[in-house]
């Protein structure tokens, strides 16, 4: 047990020292380091989780991994945009899967009200967005309306849960739509410098809190005996 418990906390130094390297690279517009850590990000994840967890799940895994495809490949925004908003698409379509597997039984009226919130902010995002698409709009729209789908599943979990894991996961769904927004709004509406600090940050910090949500209902999954 302590050394699994070393090696886990080798893993998230690991992970943290790739990321903060990144951001570094991101404040300082160091494309040299942000070529080098950025496709390491979702790598040193995929580590800290075969480390941590003695279930693993291999959705969890194909999702880290479409979303590793998807930092490599927007790391060309210009050329690369739609493939990684493709990859990415898988990412959200594989958590919604995985949520959804565990949700327990409720009532449409739940349902309702978990969705309202994300269904707003979809909808005035296109608005604000879609002067700015052009051909661009169709994928955005799907992805807004995938992405959107997980922030109403984690909350629709929140409600009927009410534990501290599915909080975690709540807000790792929240800050990954947040991130997902300033790159469309930098992209689409106005390009701010503050967005390519804050994108990369809540991007890290809602992939480590989906993480911690997947360990945490991996440990719940396994007998007794084995905790």
């Amino acid at each position: 047990m302590i050394k699994a418990h070393s090696f886990s906390n080798t893993g998230t130094w690991i992970f943290f020292t790739v990321s903060i390297l990144d951001v570094i690279g991101v404040v300082l517009d160091n494309s040299m380091l942000q070529l080098i850590f950025k496709p390491l990000i979702m790598p040193s994840l995929i580590l800290l989780y075969y480390l941590s967890s003695k279930r693993k799940n291999k959705w969890y895994i194909t999702a880290m991994f479409f979303s590793f495809l998807g930092d490599v490949l927007l790391l060309d925004k210009s050329n690369m945009f739609l493939y990684g908003i493709a990859a990415f698409l898988i990412t959200q379509l594989l958590y919604v899967i995985i949520i959804s597997k565990e949700l327990p039984h409720s009532h449409w009226k739940t349902k309702l009200i978990a969705s309202v919130p994300f269904l707003a902010f979809f909808i005035i995002l296109i608005k604000v967005l879609k002067p700015g698409l052009g051909e661009f709009l169709l994928p955005v729209v799907i992805y807004g309306a995938a992405i959107s789908i997980f922030g109403m599943v984690s909350l629709l979990n929140y409600m009927l849960r009410k534990d501290k894991s599915s909080l975690i996961l709540l807000l790792g769904a929240v800050l990954f739509i947040l991130s997902d927004s300033m790159i469309a709004l930098n992209k689409f509406y106005e390009a701010w410098a503050i967005y390519g600090l804050a994108i990369m940050a809540t991007y890290i910090l809602a992939q480590y809190l989906i993480f911690r949500y997947m360990l945490t209902r991996s440990v719940k999954e396994l007998p007794e005996e084995e905790k």
